[in-house]
């Protein structure tokens, strides 16, 4: 019989010479188990080659979250920069994202085509993307909404889409662009009809009713002397997210001759980081200014 005392099992000499040719480096090479087989029901979708794979993340219930960590209406700029700062965390952490673009409560994030991250899985392009801007948003709230406290975790769901084309890349940005202009416009109005007009907001909502975009000019402009086109090109345009190279001024200690001691001088060393812009995206110029995002070998 063969002892093993460490295994608290003792073996016939026979069964001993197969359990040897198993033992590697002081441990056993385990079987598989029965319950292995329910491997077989996970699914590996993965997305196709050669195409863009976008994540968009969208606030789950925010319009109650705002409502009970007040935010400012129409637009609270604590809320939206700290949606820039966990989608910046997002693009460090995730360095295949060449860019993104965000506007209220939802983000998009686009990896390049080539990518092979984690062999194009799309579970894993959604709950990486969602998992880290999720946490990154809890983590920096206290960063931006200084004495208001976090009731409760807010949620993000995601959705993972494929654009084959450079050209269907450019019109799904600018598809979100145009619904930032659009969802901004009538809530700039709505609720200037609200907070300076002395409705309420089923008066508001009425008085809405039918209006296009030139409408909504005018009752700004002939009621309450705003002009739109002055607003913040943040709440009017959103934020294109996109990576960049500075400068960046670091503090270096040299050594000097005929000097004893290092002295302390400033240099600039060039670095590339996640840089947010507000600004066009629907026409050419932007793609024309920034070819690198579409470049193959971005």
């Amino acid at each position: 019989m063969l002892a093993l005392p460490r295994l608290g099992v003792v073996l016939p000499a026979a069964a001993s010479l197969g359990l040897r040719a198993r033992l590697s480096c002081g441990r056993v090479a385990m079987a598989k188990s029965k319950f292995e087989y329910v491997r077989g029901f996970e699914d590996e979708a993965t997305c196709l080659p050669n195409c863009w794979v976008v994540v968009r993340l969208d606030g789950r219930g925010f319009h109650r979250f705002a409502e009970q960590h007040g935010f400012k209406k129409p637009n609270d700029d604590r809320a939206l920069n700290l949606m820039n700062k966990s989608a910046q965390t997002v693009m460090q952490e995730l360095e295949d994202i060449v860019i993104a673009y965000g506007q209220s409560d939802e983000y998009s994030f686009v990896f390049k085509k080539k990518s092979n991250w984690f062999k194009r899985r799309a579970s894993k392009f959604m709950t990486h993307v969602a998992s880290q801007f999720a946490s990154s948003y809890v983590f920096y709230w206290k960063d931006y909404f200084k004495d208001q406290p976090l009731l409760y975790p807010p949620g993000f769901d995601g959705r993972v889409v494929l654009y084959p084309s450079d050209q269907n890349l450019k019109d799904y940005l600018s598809w979100r662009q145009a619904d930032c202009h659009i969802n901004n416009l009538y809530n700039t109005v709505f609720w200037t009809l609200v907070q300076r007009g002395g409705l309420t907001p089923v008066q508001a909502q009425k008085r809405l009713q039918g209006t296009v975009a030139s409408d909504k000019n005018e009752i700004l402009f002939s009621q309450f002397n705003i002009n739109y086109n002055n607003e913040s090109l943040l709440y009017r345009k959103g934020t294109v997210l996109l990576w960049q190279k500075v400068n960046q001024a670091i503090k270096k200690k040299i050594k000097i001759p005929e000097e004893t001691e290092e002295k302390e001088v400033e240099v600039t060393r060039p670095r590339t980081t996640v840089v947010a812009l507000h600004c066009d995206i629907i026409g050419d110029q932007f793609w024309d200014q920034y070819p690198e995002i579409l470049a193959d070998d971005s």
